[in-house]
Protein backbone atom coordinates (compact mmCIF):
# COMPACT_ATOMS: atom_id res chain seq x y z
CA UNK A 1 0.00 0.00 0.00
CA UNK A 2 1.16 3.27 -0.63
CA UNK A 3 0.76 6.31 1.95
CA UNK A 4 0.14 9.56 1.07
CA UNK A 5 1.29 12.95 2.72
CA UNK A 6 -0.88 13.47 5.21
CA UNK A 7 0.32 9.44 6.60
CA UNK A 8 -3.10 7.68 5.83
CA UNK A 9 -3.15 4.28 3.72
CA UNK A 10 -3.50 5.06 0.03
CA UNK A 11 -5.49 1.96 -1.73
CA UNK A 12 -6.30 1.06 -4.96
CA UNK A 13 -4.75 3.36 -7.79
CA UNK A 14 -5.22 3.38 -11.71
CA UNK A 15 -3.60 4.70 -14.21
CA UNK A 16 -4.93 8.38 -14.99
CA UNK A 17 -7.53 8.50 -17.64
CA UNK A 18 -7.81 10.72 -20.72
CA UNK A 19 -9.39 13.85 -20.67
CA UNK A 20 -12.48 14.59 -22.93
CA UNK A 21 -11.42 17.45 -25.44
CA UNK A 22 -12.87 20.89 -24.88
CA UNK A 23 -12.16 21.07 -21.43
CA UNK A 24 -9.84 23.40 -20.51
CA UNK A 25 -8.86 22.79 -16.73
CA UNK A 26 -9.65 19.52 -14.88
CA UNK A 27 -10.60 19.76 -11.33
CA UNK A 28 -10.38 17.53 -7.97
CA UNK A 29 -14.17 17.97 -7.17
CA UNK A 30 -15.49 17.22 -3.86
CA UNK A 31 -18.93 15.99 -3.71
CA UNK A 32 -20.69 16.18 -0.39
CA UNK A 33 -23.85 13.86 -0.18
CA UNK A 34 -26.11 11.58 1.78
CA UNK A 35 -24.93 8.21 2.82
CA UNK A 36 -28.73 7.10 3.85
CA UNK A 37 -30.40 4.01 2.38
CA UNK A 38 -34.01 5.79 3.50
CA UNK A 39 -33.97 8.52 0.92
CA UNK A 40 -36.51 8.65 -2.25
CA UNK A 41 -34.91 7.11 -5.62
CA UNK A 42 -34.90 10.60 -7.49
CA UNK A 43 -31.97 11.20 -5.21
CA UNK A 44 -30.05 8.10 -6.11
CA UNK A 45 -30.92 9.32 -10.10
CA UNK A 46 -29.22 12.96 -9.36
CA UNK A 47 -26.09 11.58 -7.78
CA UNK A 48 -25.61 9.52 -10.58
CA UNK A 49 -25.89 12.30 -13.07
CA UNK A 50 -23.73 14.14 -11.43
CA UNK A 51 -21.02 11.53 -11.22
CA UNK A 52 -21.51 11.31 -15.79
CA UNK A 53 -21.60 14.43 -15.64
CA UNK A 54 -18.43 14.69 -13.98
CA UNK A 55 -16.91 12.58 -16.12
CA UNK A 56 -17.56 14.11 -19.30
CA UNK A 57 -16.52 17.39 -17.97
CA UNK A 58 -13.07 15.30 -17.20
CA UNK A 59 -12.78 16.40 -13.09
CA UNK A 60 -11.86 13.84 -10.73
CA UNK A 61 -13.69 12.97 -7.94
CA UNK A 62 -13.31 13.35 -4.05
CA UNK A 63 -15.84 11.82 -1.68
CA UNK A 64 -16.56 10.20 1.58
CA UNK A 65 -15.53 6.77 0.15
CA UNK A 66 -18.21 4.65 0.88
CA UNK A 67 -20.23 2.72 -1.23
CA UNK A 68 -23.53 3.28 0.04
CA UNK A 69 -27.02 5.34 -0.99
CA UNK A 70 -25.60 8.60 -3.16
CA UNK A 71 -22.28 8.49 -2.17
CA UNK A 72 -21.52 5.11 -4.43
CA UNK A 73 -23.92 5.73 -7.08
CA UNK A 74 -21.58 9.15 -7.87
CA UNK A 75 -18.40 7.16 -7.68
CA UNK A 76 -19.63 3.87 -9.69
CA UNK A 77 -21.50 6.79 -12.70
CA UNK A 78 -17.80 8.69 -12.24
CA UNK A 79 -16.00 5.87 -12.84
CA UNK A 80 -18.29 4.11 -15.42
CA UNK A 81 -17.76 7.67 -17.65
CA UNK A 82 -14.06 7.41 -17.44
CA UNK A 83 -13.38 9.86 -14.83
CA UNK A 84 -10.60 8.92 -11.92
CA UNK A 85 -12.28 8.40 -8.36
CA UNK A 86 -10.81 9.33 -4.63
CA UNK A 87 -12.39 7.73 -1.70
CA UNK A 88 -11.37 8.99 1.75
CA UNK A 89 -12.93 7.28 4.45
CA UNK A 90 -12.00 7.19 8.53
CA UNK A 91 -11.50 3.25 9.74
CA UNK A 92 -14.17 2.88 11.65
CA UNK A 93 -16.65 2.52 8.03
CA UNK A 94 -13.74 0.34 6.81
CA UNK A 95 -14.36 -2.14 9.74
CA UNK A 96 -18.12 -2.14 8.80
CA UNK A 97 -17.43 -3.35 4.94
CA UNK A 98 -18.82 0.14 3.29
CA UNK A 99 -15.70 1.05 2.12
CA UNK A 100 -15.47 1.82 -1.84
CA UNK A 101 -12.86 -0.37 -2.60
CA UNK A 102 -13.04 -0.07 -6.31
CA UNK A 103 -11.71 3.77 -6.01
CA UNK A 104 -8.93 4.83 -8.30
CA UNK A 105 -7.55 5.73 -4.76
CA UNK A 106 -8.79 4.86 -1.30
CA UNK A 107 -7.71 7.02 1.04
CA UNK A 108 -7.96 5.59 4.91
CA UNK A 109 -7.77 8.10 7.99
CA UNK A 110 -7.97 7.76 11.73
CA UNK A 111 -11.09 9.69 12.26
CA UNK A 112 -13.80 11.83 11.27
CA UNK A 113 -12.06 15.35 11.89
CA UNK A 114 -9.01 13.89 9.93
CA UNK A 115 -11.40 12.76 6.83
CA UNK A 116 -12.93 15.95 6.11
CA UNK A 117 -9.55 17.55 6.21
CA UNK A 118 -8.35 14.92 4.03
CA UNK A 119 -10.85 16.05 1.17
CA UNK A 120 -10.73 19.10 1.27
CA UNK A 121 -6.72 19.27 0.93
CA UNK A 122 -7.29 17.26 -1.78
CA UNK A 123 -10.40 19.44 -3.63
CA UNK A 124 -10.59 22.26 -6.15
CA UNK A 125 -14.13 22.94 -5.91
CA UNK A 126 -16.89 21.50 -3.22
CA UNK A 127 -20.55 20.61 -4.59
CA UNK A 128 -23.39 19.48 -2.02
CA UNK A 129 -26.04 17.19 -2.95
CA UNK A 130 -29.50 16.59 -0.94
CA UNK A 131 -27.98 15.24 2.53
CA UNK A 132 -28.49 15.25 6.21
CA UNK A 133 -26.73 16.68 9.04
CA UNK A 134 -23.47 14.67 8.03
CA UNK A 135 -23.73 16.69 4.61
CA UNK A 136 -25.05 19.95 6.57
CA UNK A 137 -21.37 19.64 8.97
CA UNK A 138 -19.91 19.06 5.99
CA UNK A 139 -21.42 22.32 4.17
CA UNK A 140 -20.47 24.77 6.81
CA UNK A 141 -17.40 24.12 7.23
CA UNK A 142 -16.37 25.10 3.96
CA UNK A 143 -18.51 27.60 3.78
CA UNK A 144 -17.21 29.32 6.80
CA UNK A 145 -13.72 28.89 6.08
CA UNK A 146 -14.91 30.64 2.28
CA UNK A 147 -16.71 33.66 4.09
CA UNK A 148 -13.61 34.12 6.19
CA UNK A 149 -11.54 34.55 3.36
CA UNK A 150 -9.43 31.24 3.98
CA UNK A 151 -9.96 29.54 0.15
CA UNK A 152 -11.16 30.51 -2.95
CA UNK A 153 -12.13 26.99 -3.90
CA UNK A 154 -15.93 27.03 -5.41
CA UNK A 155 -18.95 26.07 -3.61
CA UNK A 156 -22.17 24.90 -5.10
CA UNK A 157 -25.40 23.66 -3.33
CA UNK A 158 -27.32 21.54 -6.14
CA UNK A 159 -30.65 21.67 -4.90
CA UNK A 160 -33.56 20.48 -7.73
CA UNK A 161 -36.37 20.44 -5.15
CA UNK A 162 -36.11 22.66 -2.62
CA UNK A 163 -34.34 20.45 0.08
CA UNK A 164 -31.89 23.61 1.58
CA UNK A 165 -34.47 26.51 1.12
CA UNK A 166 -35.72 26.42 4.62
CA UNK A 167 -31.69 26.72 5.27
CA UNK A 168 -31.13 29.35 2.79
CA UNK A 169 -33.96 31.32 4.47
CA UNK A 170 -32.57 30.85 8.10
CA UNK A 171 -29.23 32.24 7.14
CA UNK A 172 -30.85 35.01 5.03
CA UNK A 173 -32.77 35.91 8.68
CA UNK A 174 -29.25 35.48 10.57
CA UNK A 175 -27.30 38.07 8.04
CA UNK A 176 -30.70 40.58 8.77
CA UNK A 177 -29.85 40.37 12.12
CA UNK A 178 -25.97 40.88 11.88
CA UNK A 179 -25.27 37.32 12.77
CA UNK A 180 -23.09 36.58 9.74
CA UNK A 181 -20.67 38.22 7.53
CA UNK A 182 -21.77 40.48 4.20
CA UNK A 183 -19.68 38.00 2.09
CA UNK A 184 -21.87 35.15 3.26
CA UNK A 185 -23.83 35.11 0.08
CA UNK A 186 -20.91 35.67 -2.15
CA UNK A 187 -19.61 32.41 -0.65
CA UNK A 188 -22.04 30.17 -2.31
CA UNK A 189 -24.05 29.66 -5.53
CA UNK A 190 -26.82 27.60 -5.65
CA UNK A 191 -28.29 25.63 -8.38
CA UNK A 192 -31.30 23.34 -9.91
CA UNK A 193 -29.56 21.25 -12.50
CA UNK A 194 -26.34 19.52 -12.88
CA UNK A 195 -24.83 21.48 -15.90
CA UNK A 196 -25.57 24.68 -14.11
CA UNK A 197 -23.71 23.27 -11.33
CA UNK A 198 -20.94 22.22 -12.61
CA UNK A 199 -20.91 25.58 -14.83
CA UNK A 200 -20.85 27.39 -11.75
CA UNK A 201 -17.89 25.29 -10.36
CA UNK A 202 -15.74 25.86 -13.38
CA UNK A 203 -15.66 29.42 -12.72
CA UNK A 204 -12.49 31.12 -10.91
CA UNK A 205 -13.82 32.69 -7.70
CA UNK A 206 -12.20 36.00 -6.13
CA UNK A 207 -11.15 35.76 -2.54
CA UNK A 208 -13.54 37.20 -0.12
CA UNK A 209 -11.43 40.12 2.57
CA UNK A 210 -11.28 38.34 5.94
CA UNK A 211 -11.93 41.81 7.34
CA UNK A 212 -15.18 43.26 6.56
CA UNK A 213 -14.90 46.52 4.67
CA UNK A 214 -16.28 49.67 6.28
Amino acid sequence: MDRNQAGNQGVGRRSDRHRPSGVSEDRNVCVFCSSSQRIAPKFLKLAREVGGELARRGHTLVSGGAIVSCMGEVARAARAGGARTVGVIPQVLVDIEIADTDSDELVITSGMRERKGEMDARSDAFLVLPGGIGTLEELFEIWTARVLGLHAKPLVILDPWGLYDPLRALVEGMYDQGFTRPGVFDAISWATGVPEAFDLLEKRQHHIPLVDPD
